[in-house]
């Protein structure tokens, strides 16, 4: 039943996931905040991460006598692709936020709706990663709880900066707030990154942390 649950939950991260890079992408070619566009790369890399957890927890929970060395190779060879895609996207934002010269950001609207929706549906998936996780320890359950409790801190920053964009528009401390929240998702990105690859730890730690 928890097998279920998990695979069902992380499904649904997928499916609610999935339209906020289409979007924002779309947004870009009416806004260019580079706030935006670090979170546009941002939900792109995390929707890539979900996706292949979603595919892995199927195939290592298939059935109960999946060979477990197979299981730990698997985690970890995703870990590392998924991780360092998620640093590489961070070093590119930061590129973009400290050299972009292109000062209109034009309409940031969609991208604000998009992180206000963020703050509430990744709580919430947070809150249900943690509850799983807590009935049985797993290691992509816990590392999704760990991923979506540092979304929904991020999608926060971004709405902050997108919205000092949107009520003072081209002042230059919306510029420096802008330019800060591209900085903290880019930080977080390569962050996130760099815990993703070291993976294992969350594996040799899965059965004495309770997040």
């Amino acid at each position: 039943m928890k097998q279920k649950s998990g695979e069902r939950t992380l499904l649904a991260s997928v499916l609610l996931s999935s339209p906020g890079p289409v979007v924002l992408g779309i947004a870009l070619f009416f806004g260019r905040s580079s706030t935006q566009l670090a979170d546009f790369i941002r939900r792109t890399s995390e929707l890539v991460a979900i996706i292949v957890s979603w595919i892995v927890f199927r195939i290592v929970h298939k059935n109960d006598e999946f060979d477990v060395s197979r299981k730990g190779k698997l985690e970890r060879a995703v870990n590392s692709c998924v991780g360092a895609a998620m640093c590489f996207s961070g070093a590119a934002m930061i590129y973009i936020a400290l050299f972009s010269s292109d000062t209109e950001t034009g309409n940031v609207i969609p991208g604000l709706v998009i992180a206000l929706l963020g703050v509430i549906t990744n709580t919430w998936f947070w809150l249900r990663y943690k509850k799983l996780n807590n009935e049985k320890s797993d290691a992509i359950l816990l590392a999704q709880s760990r991923l979506y409790r540092a979304k929904s801190l991020v999608d926060t920053c971004v709405v902050i900066a997108l919205a000092c964009v949107t009520v003072f528009p081209g002042t230059p401390a919306a510029g420096y707030v802008d330019l800060c929240g591209s900085i903290i998702v880019a930080v977080y990105l390569i962050f996130c990154g760099i815990t993703t690859i070291h993976g294992k730890r969350n594996y040799e730690h899965v059965n004495s942390e309770k997040t």
